[in-house]
Protein backbone atom coordinates (compact mmCIF):
# COMPACT_ATOMS: atom_id res chain seq x y z
CA UNK A 1 0.00 0.00 0.00
CA UNK A 2 1.63 3.54 -1.05
CA UNK A 3 2.10 5.49 2.01
CA UNK A 4 3.38 9.42 1.98
CA UNK A 5 6.41 10.55 3.76
CA UNK A 6 4.70 10.66 6.95
CA UNK A 7 4.26 7.20 6.49
CA UNK A 8 0.34 7.59 6.53
CA UNK A 9 -2.07 5.33 3.81
CA UNK A 10 -4.01 7.95 1.48
CA UNK A 11 -7.36 8.03 2.44
CA UNK A 12 -9.72 8.61 -0.38
CA UNK A 13 -12.44 10.81 1.09
CA UNK A 14 -9.22 13.25 1.92
CA UNK A 15 -7.57 14.96 -1.96
CA UNK A 16 -4.27 15.98 -0.18
CA UNK A 17 -3.91 12.85 0.47
CA UNK A 18 -2.84 11.39 -2.78
CA UNK A 19 0.48 13.51 -2.65
CA UNK A 20 3.15 11.45 -3.66
CA UNK A 21 0.81 8.57 -5.45
CA UNK A 22 2.27 6.32 -7.72
CA UNK A 23 0.27 5.78 -10.54
CA UNK A 24 0.75 2.48 -11.02
CA UNK A 25 -2.17 1.28 -8.50
CA UNK A 26 -3.42 -1.95 -8.37
CA UNK A 27 -5.26 -4.78 -10.13
CA UNK A 28 -9.06 -5.97 -9.15
CA UNK A 29 -9.08 -8.83 -11.31
CA UNK A 30 -8.02 -12.11 -10.75
CA UNK A 31 -7.55 -15.27 -12.82
CA UNK A 32 -10.49 -17.19 -10.87
CA UNK A 33 -13.06 -14.46 -11.54
CA UNK A 34 -15.56 -15.33 -13.86
CA UNK A 35 -16.69 -12.51 -16.32
CA UNK A 36 -19.59 -10.34 -16.46
CA UNK A 37 -22.76 -12.03 -18.12
CA UNK A 38 -24.76 -9.94 -18.90
CA UNK A 39 -23.04 -6.63 -19.38
CA UNK A 40 -18.95 -7.73 -19.88
CA UNK A 41 -19.00 -9.87 -23.14
CA UNK A 42 -16.89 -9.14 -25.69
CA UNK A 43 -17.82 -6.83 -28.42
CA UNK A 44 -19.23 -8.95 -31.11
CA UNK A 45 -19.62 -6.03 -33.50
CA UNK A 46 -15.87 -6.61 -34.39
CA UNK A 47 -16.37 -10.36 -34.47
CA UNK A 48 -18.84 -10.61 -36.39
CA UNK A 49 -19.07 -7.13 -38.87
CA UNK A 50 -17.01 -7.89 -41.93
CA UNK A 51 -16.38 -11.73 -41.09
CA UNK A 52 -16.43 -14.25 -43.51
CA UNK A 53 -19.92 -15.42 -43.07
CA UNK A 54 -21.98 -13.59 -45.14
CA UNK A 55 -24.90 -12.59 -42.40
CA UNK A 56 -28.16 -14.34 -42.07
CA UNK A 57 -30.41 -14.36 -45.42
CA UNK A 58 -27.79 -12.52 -47.67
CA UNK A 59 -27.96 -9.81 -45.53
CA UNK A 60 -24.88 -7.94 -45.40
CA UNK A 61 -22.53 -7.60 -41.98
CA UNK A 62 -22.25 -4.73 -39.52
CA UNK A 63 -20.88 -0.90 -41.78
CA UNK A 64 -18.57 1.25 -40.31
CA UNK A 65 -21.15 4.31 -40.23
CA UNK A 66 -21.45 5.16 -36.73
CA UNK A 67 -21.46 8.31 -34.71
CA UNK A 68 -19.37 11.42 -35.63
CA UNK A 69 -15.70 11.69 -33.91
CA UNK A 70 -13.94 13.60 -31.81
CA UNK A 71 -12.77 17.07 -33.01
CA UNK A 72 -9.05 16.52 -34.54
CA UNK A 73 -5.85 17.60 -32.82
CA UNK A 74 -4.08 20.79 -34.04
CA UNK A 75 -0.53 21.08 -35.44
CA UNK A 76 1.68 23.34 -37.20
CA UNK A 77 4.65 22.95 -39.22
CA UNK A 78 8.02 22.19 -37.17
CA UNK A 79 9.53 25.51 -38.36
CA UNK A 80 6.93 27.34 -37.16
CA UNK A 81 6.94 29.48 -34.15
CA UNK A 82 4.14 29.90 -32.52
CA UNK A 83 3.47 32.33 -29.00
CA UNK A 84 2.81 29.70 -25.64
CA UNK A 85 -1.02 30.97 -25.69
CA UNK A 86 -1.38 30.66 -29.50
CA UNK A 87 -3.73 27.33 -29.92
CA UNK A 88 -4.03 27.90 -33.88
CA UNK A 89 -2.97 25.28 -36.33
CA UNK A 90 -3.94 22.67 -38.73
CA UNK A 91 -5.89 20.14 -38.30
CA UNK A 92 -4.04 16.32 -38.05
CA UNK A 93 -5.51 14.00 -40.42
CA UNK A 94 -6.96 11.08 -38.20
CA UNK A 95 -8.85 9.25 -40.27
CA UNK A 96 -12.42 7.48 -39.77
CA UNK A 97 -13.32 7.83 -35.74
CA UNK A 98 -15.04 4.41 -36.08
CA UNK A 99 -12.34 2.64 -38.71
CA UNK A 100 -10.50 0.15 -38.56
CA UNK A 101 -7.65 1.96 -36.51
CA UNK A 102 -9.99 3.70 -33.72
CA UNK A 103 -11.44 -0.24 -33.37
CA UNK A 104 -8.18 -1.58 -32.74
CA UNK A 105 -7.33 0.99 -30.16
CA UNK A 106 -11.18 0.49 -28.96
CA UNK A 107 -10.38 -3.43 -28.32
CA UNK A 108 -7.04 -2.82 -26.71
CA UNK A 109 -8.63 -0.57 -24.20
CA UNK A 110 -11.48 -3.06 -23.58
CA UNK A 111 -8.93 -5.88 -23.12
CA UNK A 112 -7.54 -3.55 -20.44
CA UNK A 113 -10.51 -2.52 -18.69
CA UNK A 114 -11.94 -6.32 -18.93
CA UNK A 115 -8.56 -7.35 -16.76
CA UNK A 116 -11.14 -5.34 -13.72
CA UNK A 117 -14.05 -6.88 -12.06
CA UNK A 118 -16.88 -7.04 -14.61
CA UNK A 119 -20.68 -5.25 -13.58
CA UNK A 120 -21.24 -8.68 -11.63
CA UNK A 121 -19.13 -8.44 -9.14
CA UNK A 122 -19.96 -5.77 -7.48
CA UNK A 123 -18.14 -4.75 -3.73
CA UNK A 124 -21.29 -1.86 -2.65
CA UNK A 125 -19.58 1.52 -2.46
CA UNK A 126 -19.31 4.84 -3.56
CA UNK A 127 -16.31 5.66 -2.09
CA UNK A 128 -14.05 5.02 -5.07
CA UNK A 129 -16.50 6.48 -7.39
CA UNK A 130 -16.40 9.47 -5.61
CA UNK A 131 -12.51 9.75 -5.37
CA UNK A 132 -12.34 9.30 -8.79
CA UNK A 133 -14.73 12.23 -9.55
CA UNK A 134 -13.29 14.42 -6.85
CA UNK A 135 -9.86 13.92 -8.55
CA UNK A 136 -11.49 14.93 -12.06
CA UNK A 137 -12.90 18.41 -10.69
CA UNK A 138 -16.07 16.74 -10.14
CA UNK A 139 -17.83 16.71 -13.88
CA UNK A 140 -20.95 14.80 -12.60
CA UNK A 141 -21.95 17.85 -10.62
CA UNK A 142 -21.28 20.21 -14.18
CA UNK A 143 -25.10 19.88 -15.26
CA UNK A 144 -28.66 18.91 -14.30
CA UNK A 145 -29.37 15.20 -14.10
CA UNK A 146 -32.27 12.95 -14.69
CA UNK A 147 -31.71 9.70 -12.62
CA UNK A 148 -33.70 6.52 -14.09
CA UNK A 149 -33.62 3.35 -11.73
CA UNK A 150 -36.26 0.23 -11.99
CA UNK A 151 -36.27 -3.62 -12.91
CA UNK A 152 -37.25 -3.03 -16.51
CA UNK A 153 -37.99 -0.32 -18.80
CA UNK A 154 -35.16 1.71 -18.04
CA UNK A 155 -33.08 1.68 -21.09
CA UNK A 156 -36.16 2.42 -23.11
CA UNK A 157 -37.42 5.06 -20.59
CA UNK A 158 -33.97 6.99 -20.75
CA UNK A 159 -34.12 6.69 -24.78
CA UNK A 160 -37.52 9.08 -24.46
CA UNK A 161 -36.44 11.31 -22.00
CA UNK A 162 -33.51 11.58 -24.09
CA UNK A 163 -35.35 12.84 -27.37
CA UNK A 164 -37.83 14.40 -25.98
CA UNK A 165 -35.03 17.26 -23.91
CA UNK A 166 -33.66 17.00 -27.29
CA UNK A 167 -36.74 18.20 -29.11
CA UNK A 168 -36.81 20.54 -26.54
CA UNK A 169 -33.62 22.42 -27.72
CA UNK A 170 -31.17 21.13 -25.19
CA UNK A 171 -27.64 19.23 -25.98
CA UNK A 172 -28.02 15.58 -23.82
CA UNK A 173 -25.54 12.97 -22.75
CA UNK A 174 -27.43 10.14 -22.31
CA UNK A 175 -25.26 6.88 -19.82
CA UNK A 176 -26.91 3.34 -20.33
CA UNK A 177 -25.99 0.04 -19.72
CA UNK A 178 -25.97 -2.60 -20.67
CA UNK A 179 -24.68 -2.44 -24.64
CA UNK A 180 -26.34 -4.60 -27.05
CA UNK A 181 -23.30 -4.68 -29.46
CA UNK A 182 -20.77 -1.93 -29.12
CA UNK A 183 -19.26 -0.60 -25.33
CA UNK A 184 -19.72 3.17 -27.01
CA UNK A 185 -23.25 2.81 -27.37
CA UNK A 186 -23.29 2.90 -23.45
CA UNK A 187 -22.13 6.97 -23.99
CA UNK A 188 -24.38 8.77 -25.82
CA UNK A 189 -24.28 12.21 -27.05
CA UNK A 190 -26.68 14.21 -29.24
CA UNK A 191 -28.75 10.91 -29.49
CA UNK A 192 -25.59 8.73 -30.78
CA UNK A 193 -23.01 6.42 -29.44
CA UNK A 194 -19.87 8.10 -29.20
CA UNK A 195 -16.59 7.14 -31.68
CA UNK A 196 -14.49 4.49 -31.10
CA UNK A 197 -11.32 7.38 -30.94
CA UNK A 198 -13.51 9.53 -28.14
CA UNK A 199 -13.99 6.08 -26.27
CA UNK A 200 -10.36 5.40 -26.11
CA UNK A 201 -9.40 8.95 -25.31
CA UNK A 202 -11.56 8.91 -22.80
CA UNK A 203 -9.81 6.10 -20.87
CA UNK A 204 -6.27 7.61 -21.46
CA UNK A 205 -7.41 11.02 -20.39
CA UNK A 206 -8.62 9.55 -17.09
CA UNK A 207 -6.58 6.50 -16.55
CA UNK A 208 -3.95 8.04 -14.10
CA UNK A 209 -6.67 8.89 -12.01
CA UNK A 210 -7.59 6.08 -11.59
CA UNK A 211 -4.73 4.78 -10.88
CA UNK A 212 -4.70 7.48 -8.19
CA UNK A 213 -7.54 5.58 -6.15
CA UNK A 214 -6.79 1.87 -7.25
CA UNK A 215 -3.43 2.63 -5.44
CA UNK A 216 -5.05 4.34 -2.44
CA UNK A 217 -7.93 1.86 -1.55
CA UNK A 218 -8.08 0.36 1.89
CA UNK A 219 -9.73 -2.31 1.24
CA UNK A 220 -6.90 -3.18 -1.66
CA UNK A 221 -10.46 -3.46 -4.38
CA UNK A 222 -9.57 -1.80 -7.40
CA UNK A 223 -12.44 0.47 -9.39
CA UNK A 224 -14.69 -1.86 -11.22
CA UNK A 225 -15.05 -1.11 -15.26
CA UNK A 226 -18.57 -0.01 -14.20
CA UNK A 227 -17.03 2.07 -12.06
CA UNK A 228 -14.42 3.51 -14.61
CA UNK A 229 -17.44 3.90 -17.47
CA UNK A 230 -19.21 5.80 -15.03
CA UNK A 231 -16.22 8.27 -14.54
CA UNK A 232 -15.77 8.42 -18.34
CA UNK A 233 -19.44 9.23 -19.09
CA UNK A 234 -19.34 12.07 -16.81
CA UNK A 235 -16.20 13.28 -18.03
CA UNK A 236 -17.44 13.22 -21.58
CA UNK A 237 -20.40 15.26 -20.40
CA UNK A 238 -18.53 17.91 -18.88
CA UNK A 239 -16.29 18.45 -22.28
CA UNK A 240 -19.33 18.62 -24.61
CA UNK A 241 -20.81 20.08 -22.75
CA UNK A 242 -24.25 19.07 -22.04
CA UNK A 243 -27.21 20.98 -20.38
CA UNK A 244 -28.62 17.77 -19.28
CA UNK A 245 -27.36 14.56 -18.30
CA UNK A 246 -29.51 11.29 -18.63
CA UNK A 247 -28.06 8.20 -16.56
CA UNK A 248 -29.48 4.70 -15.90
CA UNK A 249 -28.57 2.92 -12.78
CA UNK A 250 -26.93 -0.18 -13.40
CA UNK A 251 -27.79 -2.07 -10.59
CA UNK A 252 -29.91 -1.23 -7.82
CA UNK A 253 -29.57 2.72 -6.55
CA UNK A 254 -28.03 3.73 -3.57
CA UNK A 255 -24.37 2.53 -4.15
CA UNK A 256 -24.86 2.71 -7.66
CA UNK A 257 -21.72 4.96 -9.30
CA UNK A 258 -24.06 6.14 -11.11
CA UNK A 259 -25.27 7.82 -7.93
CA UNK A 260 -22.72 10.02 -6.86
CA UNK A 261 -24.56 12.19 -9.37
CA UNK A 262 -27.47 14.27 -7.42
CA UNK A 263 -30.37 14.10 -9.76
CA UNK A 264 -32.92 16.72 -10.03
CA UNK A 265 -35.27 13.94 -11.53
CA UNK A 266 -35.08 10.49 -10.02
CA UNK A 267 -37.25 8.13 -12.05
CA UNK A 268 -38.24 4.65 -10.89
CA UNK A 269 -39.28 2.34 -14.03
CA UNK A 270 -41.82 -1.03 -12.18
CA UNK A 271 -39.64 -2.79 -9.75
CA UNK A 272 -39.43 -6.15 -9.99
CA UNK A 273 -37.55 -9.24 -8.78
CA UNK A 274 -34.15 -9.53 -10.45
CA UNK A 275 -29.91 -9.48 -9.15
CA UNK A 276 -31.39 -11.24 -5.83
CA UNK A 277 -27.75 -11.87 -4.40
CA UNK A 278 -27.22 -8.01 -4.50
CA UNK A 279 -30.65 -6.49 -4.14
CA UNK A 280 -32.38 -8.86 -1.49
CA UNK A 281 -35.04 -11.93 -2.01
CA UNK A 282 -37.99 -9.72 -2.70
CA UNK A 283 -39.06 -6.47 -4.42
CA UNK A 284 -39.35 -4.69 -1.61
CA UNK A 285 -35.66 -5.18 -1.01
CA UNK A 286 -34.80 -4.05 -4.37
CA UNK A 287 -37.24 -0.88 -3.92
CA UNK A 288 -35.11 -0.13 -0.96
CA UNK A 289 -32.05 -0.18 -2.64
CA UNK A 290 -33.47 1.42 -5.82
CA UNK A 291 -35.48 4.63 -3.84
CA UNK A 292 -31.81 5.69 -2.76
CA UNK A 293 -31.48 8.01 -5.93
CA UNK A 294 -34.30 9.95 -4.69
CA UNK A 295 -32.17 12.79 -3.66
CA UNK A 296 -33.13 15.72 -1.37
CA UNK A 297 -35.34 18.39 -3.12
CA UNK A 298 -35.73 16.73 -6.33
CA UNK A 299 -38.81 15.77 -8.29
CA UNK A 300 -39.20 11.80 -8.25
CA UNK A 301 -41.71 10.29 -11.45
CA UNK A 302 -42.40 7.04 -10.00
CA UNK A 303 -44.29 4.34 -12.66
CA UNK A 304 -47.44 2.00 -11.49
CA UNK A 305 -45.84 -0.13 -8.78
CA UNK A 306 -47.21 -3.04 -6.63
CA UNK A 307 -48.63 -1.42 -3.34
CA UNK A 308 -45.40 -2.53 -1.06
CA UNK A 309 -43.13 -1.23 -3.44
CA UNK A 310 -44.95 2.51 -3.91
CA UNK A 311 -44.76 2.41 0.13
CA UNK A 312 -41.41 1.97 0.13
CA UNK A 313 -40.30 4.88 -2.40
CA UNK A 314 -43.16 7.13 -1.09
CA UNK A 315 -41.47 6.74 2.17
CA UNK A 316 -38.05 7.67 0.87
CA UNK A 317 -39.50 10.81 -0.89
CA UNK A 318 -40.78 12.04 2.74
CA UNK A 319 -37.55 10.97 3.92
CA UNK A 320 -35.89 13.30 1.94
CA UNK A 321 -38.61 16.02 1.43
CA UNK A 322 -39.17 15.19 -2.59
CA UNK A 323 -41.98 16.00 -4.66
CA UNK A 324 -43.78 13.17 -6.12
CA UNK A 325 -45.35 12.50 -9.52
CA UNK A 326 -47.17 8.89 -9.65
CA UNK A 327 -48.19 7.21 -12.68
CA UNK A 328 -52.04 6.73 -12.69
CA UNK A 329 -52.51 9.51 -10.55
CA UNK A 330 -50.62 12.68 -11.50
CA UNK A 331 -49.83 11.23 -14.95
CA UNK A 332 -50.41 8.29 -16.93
CA UNK A 333 -51.98 6.13 -20.64
CA UNK A 334 -55.71 7.74 -21.18
CA UNK A 335 -55.92 5.68 -24.75
CA UNK A 336 -53.92 3.56 -26.45
CA UNK A 337 -54.49 1.78 -29.98
CA UNK A 338 -52.77 -0.43 -32.33
CA UNK A 339 -51.45 1.45 -35.51
CA UNK A 340 -48.74 0.13 -37.87
CA UNK A 341 -45.53 0.53 -36.97
CA UNK A 342 -46.21 1.04 -33.19
CA UNK A 343 -49.30 2.75 -31.25
CA UNK A 344 -51.35 6.13 -31.25
CA UNK A 345 -51.47 7.18 -27.57
CA UNK A 346 -53.15 9.94 -25.08
CA UNK A 347 -51.59 10.83 -22.94
CA UNK A 348 -52.31 12.58 -19.60
CA UNK A 349 -49.30 14.40 -18.41
CA UNK A 350 -48.69 16.73 -15.30
CA UNK A 351 -49.25 19.44 -17.28
CA UNK A 352 -52.18 18.40 -19.33
CA UNK A 353 -53.02 16.05 -21.93
CA UNK A 354 -50.74 15.43 -24.85
CA UNK A 355 -53.26 13.50 -27.85
CA UNK A 356 -52.03 12.31 -31.19
CA UNK A 357 -48.94 10.51 -30.05
CA UNK A 358 -47.35 8.23 -32.51
CA UNK A 359 -44.81 5.79 -30.22
CA UNK A 360 -43.57 3.73 -32.88
CA UNK A 361 -42.87 0.75 -30.53
CA UNK A 362 -45.33 -1.87 -29.28
CA UNK A 363 -46.69 -2.92 -26.39
CA UNK A 364 -48.36 -1.39 -23.29
CA UNK A 365 -45.64 -1.54 -21.32
CA UNK A 366 -43.78 1.06 -23.84
CA UNK A 367 -46.83 3.55 -23.57
CA UNK A 368 -46.06 3.39 -19.59
CA UNK A 369 -42.84 3.81 -20.30
CA UNK A 370 -43.60 7.13 -22.40
CA UNK A 371 -46.21 8.42 -20.11
CA UNK A 372 -42.81 8.03 -17.53
CA UNK A 373 -40.51 9.73 -19.84
CA UNK A 374 -43.36 12.66 -20.60
CA UNK A 375 -43.59 13.41 -16.68
CA UNK A 376 -39.66 13.25 -16.26
CA UNK A 377 -39.15 15.65 -18.69
CA UNK A 378 -42.25 18.32 -17.60
CA UNK A 379 -40.82 17.78 -13.71
CA UNK A 380 -37.52 18.83 -15.35
CA UNK A 381 -39.00 21.89 -16.69
CA UNK A 382 -41.18 22.44 -14.45
CA UNK A 383 -44.32 21.81 -15.87
CA UNK A 384 -47.71 21.86 -14.11
CA UNK A 385 -51.31 22.79 -14.19
CA UNK A 386 -50.45 26.11 -15.75
CA UNK A 387 -47.82 24.66 -17.65
CA UNK A 388 -47.66 22.62 -20.41
CA UNK A 389 -44.55 21.47 -22.96
CA UNK A 390 -45.35 22.11 -26.91
CA UNK A 391 -47.41 18.99 -27.49
CA UNK A 392 -46.38 19.41 -31.34
CA UNK A 393 -42.49 19.07 -29.87
CA UNK A 394 -43.45 16.32 -27.91
CA UNK A 395 -45.71 14.20 -31.02
CA UNK A 396 -42.13 15.04 -33.00
CA UNK A 397 -39.70 13.27 -30.15
CA UNK A 398 -41.59 10.07 -29.49
CA UNK A 399 -42.18 9.66 -33.70
CA UNK A 400 -38.78 9.88 -33.77
CA UNK A 401 -37.48 7.38 -30.53
CA UNK A 402 -35.29 4.39 -31.41
CA UNK A 403 -34.79 1.30 -29.03
CA UNK A 404 -32.77 -1.11 -30.84
CA UNK A 405 -33.36 -4.68 -29.21
CA UNK A 406 -36.53 -4.03 -28.02
CA UNK A 407 -39.67 -5.91 -29.97
CA UNK A 408 -37.12 -4.55 -32.80
CA UNK A 409 -37.80 -5.69 -36.38
CA UNK A 410 -35.16 -6.74 -38.31
CA UNK A 411 -36.51 -8.54 -41.60
CA UNK A 412 -39.44 -9.19 -42.92
CA UNK A 413 -40.97 -12.43 -44.81
CA UNK A 414 -41.02 -13.81 -42.53
CA UNK A 415 -40.77 -11.15 -40.26
CA UNK A 416 -37.84 -11.68 -37.43
CA UNK A 417 -37.83 -9.55 -33.99
CA UNK A 418 -35.47 -9.07 -31.74
CA UNK A 419 -36.51 -8.43 -28.02
CA UNK A 420 -33.68 -8.23 -24.83
CA UNK A 421 -36.11 -9.61 -22.42
CA UNK A 422 -34.26 -11.30 -20.06
CA UNK A 423 -35.74 -12.15 -16.96
CA UNK A 424 -39.73 -13.42 -15.78
CA UNK A 425 -41.04 -10.10 -15.98
CA UNK A 426 -39.74 -8.57 -19.16
CA UNK A 427 -40.88 -12.23 -20.56
CA UNK A 428 -44.50 -11.43 -19.86
CA UNK A 429 -44.42 -7.82 -20.96
CA UNK A 430 -43.17 -9.37 -24.24
CA UNK A 431 -45.56 -12.31 -24.55
CA UNK A 432 -48.45 -9.89 -23.90
CA UNK A 433 -47.53 -7.77 -26.57
CA UNK A 434 -46.97 -10.61 -29.26
CA UNK A 435 -50.63 -11.55 -28.36
CA UNK A 436 -52.11 -8.19 -28.40
CA UNK A 437 -50.79 -6.59 -31.19
CA UNK A 438 -49.32 -9.35 -33.58
CA UNK A 439 -51.16 -12.03 -35.79
CA UNK A 440 -48.60 -14.32 -36.38
CA UNK A 441 -49.78 -17.54 -38.52
CA UNK A 442 -46.75 -19.48 -36.65
CA UNK A 443 -44.23 -17.91 -34.22
CA UNK A 444 -40.71 -19.92 -33.31
CA UNK A 445 -38.22 -18.61 -30.54
CA UNK A 446 -35.07 -18.96 -30.66
CA UNK A 447 -34.05 -18.32 -27.05
CA UNK A 448 -30.10 -18.10 -25.12
CA UNK A 449 -30.24 -17.08 -21.51
CA UNK A 450 -27.53 -16.32 -19.39
CA UNK A 451 -26.46 -19.23 -16.24
CA UNK A 452 -27.85 -17.43 -13.46
CA UNK A 453 -31.35 -16.25 -14.77
CA UNK A 454 -34.79 -17.66 -14.14
CA UNK A 455 -34.69 -19.57 -17.49
CA UNK A 456 -37.83 -21.71 -16.43
CA UNK A 457 -39.41 -18.72 -15.80
CA UNK A 458 -38.50 -16.93 -19.08
CA UNK A 459 -39.65 -19.93 -20.99
CA UNK A 460 -42.93 -20.49 -18.80
CA UNK A 461 -44.22 -16.84 -19.99
CA UNK A 462 -43.22 -17.20 -23.57
CA UNK A 463 -44.64 -21.00 -23.77
CA UNK A 464 -48.74 -19.90 -24.62
CA UNK A 465 -47.18 -17.05 -27.67
CA UNK A 466 -44.69 -19.49 -29.44
CA UNK A 467 -45.40 -22.45 -31.39
CA UNK A 468 -42.00 -24.13 -31.24
CA UNK A 469 -38.78 -22.98 -29.58
CA UNK A 470 -34.85 -23.41 -30.75
CA UNK A 471 -32.79 -23.05 -27.70
CA UNK A 472 -29.03 -22.32 -28.01
CA UNK A 473 -25.95 -20.39 -26.79
CA UNK A 474 -24.59 -16.78 -27.52
CA UNK A 475 -20.55 -16.37 -27.00
CA UNK A 476 -20.80 -15.52 -23.47
CA UNK A 477 -18.66 -17.84 -21.21
CA UNK A 478 -21.56 -17.30 -18.91
CA UNK A 479 -24.76 -18.58 -21.21
CA UNK A 480 -26.40 -21.06 -20.07
CA UNK A 481 -25.29 -24.58 -21.24
CA UNK A 482 -27.12 -25.71 -24.36
CA UNK A 483 -28.12 -29.30 -22.58
CA UNK A 484 -29.79 -27.55 -19.63
CA UNK A 485 -31.59 -25.17 -20.93
CA UNK A 486 -32.88 -28.11 -23.65
CA UNK A 487 -33.56 -29.80 -20.63
CA UNK A 488 -35.89 -26.99 -19.06
CA UNK A 489 -37.75 -26.20 -22.38
CA UNK A 490 -38.76 -29.73 -22.99
CA UNK A 491 -40.03 -29.37 -19.37
CA UNK A 492 -42.16 -26.45 -20.22
CA UNK A 493 -42.85 -27.07 -24.53
CA UNK A 494 -42.31 -31.07 -24.59
CA UNK A 495 -40.30 -32.64 -26.68
CA UNK A 496 -41.88 -32.66 -30.16
CA UNK A 497 -41.48 -28.65 -29.67
CA UNK A 498 -37.68 -28.27 -29.02
CA UNK A 499 -34.98 -27.75 -31.38
CA UNK A 500 -31.67 -27.52 -29.93
CA UNK A 501 -28.36 -25.75 -32.07
CA UNK A 502 -25.13 -25.05 -30.73
CA UNK A 503 -24.75 -21.39 -32.31
CA UNK A 504 -26.84 -18.82 -32.73
CA UNK A 505 -26.73 -18.06 -36.42
CA UNK A 506 -27.58 -21.89 -36.94
CA UNK A 507 -30.49 -21.16 -34.38
CA UNK A 508 -32.14 -18.49 -36.41
CA UNK A 509 -31.44 -19.99 -39.46
CA UNK A 510 -33.77 -23.36 -38.47
CA UNK A 511 -36.26 -21.31 -36.65
CA UNK A 512 -36.83 -19.33 -40.34
CA UNK A 513 -36.84 -23.27 -42.19
CA UNK A 514 -39.53 -24.07 -39.27
CA UNK A 515 -41.50 -21.12 -39.83
CA UNK A 516 -41.56 -21.56 -43.47
CA UNK A 517 -42.14 -25.31 -43.69
CA UNK A 518 -45.76 -26.56 -43.92
CA UNK A 519 -47.31 -29.61 -43.61
CA UNK A 520 -51.04 -28.88 -44.79
CA UNK A 521 -50.45 -27.64 -48.16
CA UNK A 522 -53.64 -25.42 -48.34
CA UNK A 523 -52.68 -23.26 -45.48
CA UNK A 524 -50.28 -20.01 -46.83
CA UNK A 525 -47.07 -19.91 -45.83
CA UNK A 526 -47.03 -16.21 -44.84
CA UNK A 527 -47.52 -14.90 -41.43
CA UNK A 528 -44.44 -16.86 -39.64
CA UNK A 529 -42.38 -14.94 -37.59
CA UNK A 530 -39.25 -15.54 -35.15
CA UNK A 531 -38.55 -13.54 -32.07
CA UNK A 532 -34.98 -14.05 -30.75
CA UNK A 533 -34.94 -13.52 -27.28
CA UNK A 534 -33.49 -14.33 -23.50
CA UNK A 535 -31.20 -12.59 -23.15
CA UNK A 536 -29.34 -8.80 -23.80
CA UNK A 537 -26.30 -10.30 -25.40
CA UNK A 538 -28.44 -13.03 -27.54
CA UNK A 539 -30.67 -9.92 -28.57
CA UNK A 540 -27.26 -8.09 -29.43
CA UNK A 541 -25.64 -10.65 -31.59
CA UNK A 542 -28.49 -11.17 -33.51
CA UNK A 543 -28.93 -7.35 -34.41
CA UNK A 544 -25.25 -7.31 -35.45
CA UNK A 545 -25.51 -11.37 -37.65
CA UNK A 546 -28.42 -8.95 -39.27
CA UNK A 547 -26.40 -6.20 -40.49
CA UNK A 548 -27.70 -3.44 -37.85
CA UNK A 549 -25.13 -1.17 -36.63
CA UNK A 550 -24.95 -0.04 -32.69
CA UNK A 551 -27.37 2.87 -32.11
Amino acid sequence: MPQDETGRKPDLSDLDSFAGVDELGTSGYEESDDHDPELDVRDTAFEAGGGSRGGIGGVGQLGDNLATGPVPDLSVPEDTELHELDDQGEPVEYGDPNGPEARRELMAVEAELNQRWPETKIEPSLTRISALTQLLGEPNRGYPVLHVAGTNGKGSTARMIDALLTRMGLRVGRYTSPHLQLVTERIALDGRPISAARYAELWHDIAPYVSMVDGASADGVAMSKFEILTGMAFAAFADAPVEAAVLEAGLGGAWDATNVADADVAVITPIGLDHVEYLGPDAVSAAREKAGIIKPGSVAVIAEQDPEVLKVLLERAVEVDAAVARAGSEFGVLEKETAVGGQLLKLQGLGGVYDEIFLPLHGAHQAANAALALAAVEAFFGAGKDKQLVVEAVREAFAEVETPGRLERVRSAPTVLLDAAHNPHGARALATTVSEEFAFRRLVAVVGVMAEKDAHGILDALEPVVSDIVVTRNSSPRSMPLGELNELAISVFGEDRVVAETDLETAIETAIALVETNEDPEEPLAGGGVLVTGSVVTAGEARTLFGKEPA
